[in-house]
């Protein structure tokens, strides 16, 4: 799909009648350079990937459905919940160490970001890089053609290259053509690189080192081992946002795929498993149901699960391991005091 860039500041017919004032005010405020490309996977793919995971012996469904409209909004809300300390730790870190992850990345890069949603870690950094360009990119279409909006009216002098895509498979970004830049970096904030086991993370941040090049880099966030009841508690909040979140995944495919889960016969269980190293999420059945989808059937039973998210925890030098097995060097990795979380900087390797 082609481009589609901001409207003008002023309609045709302002542009006319007040043309000396119109020509003052570009000049002081030029508009935002400002482009949106649209590479999202369609319906059939959705629909693939459920029928696909549902007809597994271990039924699971992909996370990256979970966020529609509503889903990109419940997890806004999770990240504000009192128990959930991924979130507002990560940006007490970007507060206090913005400006030398910056210098780490050096000036006249392109920051490609996966994952942008909301862009509040964003624009910390941003603010103190000032890269040539922003290419954020993201699965969820609205929220990333209002967030990257606000972004390129607030860094006017910004070129901002918003990307509906699926991240967790290669890509080939538009809009970089012509973009004479220092290198390319890759910005995965948040912890989302636990929703892949090692093996699929090693996979996907060898696609990102495919993307940035030679002189490329890495800056990603992830979330560290800890006591289990902490963990416990940010996946199961006591006001039930992440339960939630969790059941409208099924009410999504019911939505857009004609299914007819019965919702009240599911319930949110998160749980750590110690030997894996992980979070797993899970929807459990409580009573039989026969359910159908576009000509398939799938019959649940009490006690079935429908796995339908992992977040793997790393030390430290696990994760470096990791990048390594992918080809990036790791050179910098900053934690806050409690060691909740980390933030890892990583160069393509030679």
């Amino acid at each position: 799909m082609d481009a589609v860039p901001i409207p003008d500041a002023y309609p045709p017919d302002r542009k006319r009648k007040k043309k000396a004032v119109t020509t003052s005010f570009l000049k002081t405020q030029p508009a935002p350079r400002f482009s949106f490309h649209d590479l999202g996977p369609d319906s059939g793919s959705f629909l693939e990937d459920v029928i696909r995971g549902l007809a597994r012996g271990r039924k699971e469904l992909p996370p990256k459905y979970f966020y529609d409209e509503r889903g990109c909004a419940l997890f806004d809300a999770i990240c504000e919940l009192p128990e959930y300390y991924p979130t507002r730790t990560e940006i007490g870190m970007m507060q206090a160490r913005a400006a030398e992850m910056a210098r780490h990345l050096g000036p006249g890069c392109v920051l490609i970001e996966y994952g942008s949603g909301s862009g509040r870690k964003t624009r910390l950094l941003l603010e103190k890089l000032r890269p040539i360009a922003y290419v954020p990119v993201d699965i969820a279409c609205t929220q990333l053609r209002d967030s990257a909006g606000r972004v390129a009216r607030e860094f006017p002098d910004l070129a901002v290259i918003a990307v509906c895509a699926d991240y967790s498979r290669p890509l080939a970004l538009p809009g970089l053509e012509g973009i004479a830049a220092r290198r390319r970096v890759v910005y995965f904030p948040g912890s989302t690189i636990g929703n892949f086991t090692p093996g699929e993370a090693v996979r996907f941040l060898g696609n990102a080192r495919a993307l940035t090049g030679e002189g490329g880099g890495l800056l990603i966030g992830v979330d560290l081992k800890k006591d289990p009841s902490r963990l416990h508690a940010a996946y199961n909040d006591a006001q039930g946002v992440t339960a939630e979140f969790n059941l409208n995944l099924l009410t999504r495919i019911n939505r857009e795929l004609g299914a007819n889960f019965d919702l009240s016969a599911f319930r949110h269980q998160a749980f750590y498993n110690a030997e894996l190293g992980r979070i797993e999420m899970h929807l459990s059945c409580v009573r039989g149901q026969r359910v159908d989808i576009a000509g398939n059937r799938f019959d649940f039973r009490a006690g079935d699960t429908v796995h339908t998210e992992n977040s793997y925890k790393y030390t430290v030098a696990e994760f470096q391991e990791v990048g390594r097995s992918a080809g990036f060097v790791p050179l910098e990795c900053w934690t806050d005091p409690d060691l909740l979380f980390s933030v890892h900087y990583m160069t393509v390797s030679n």
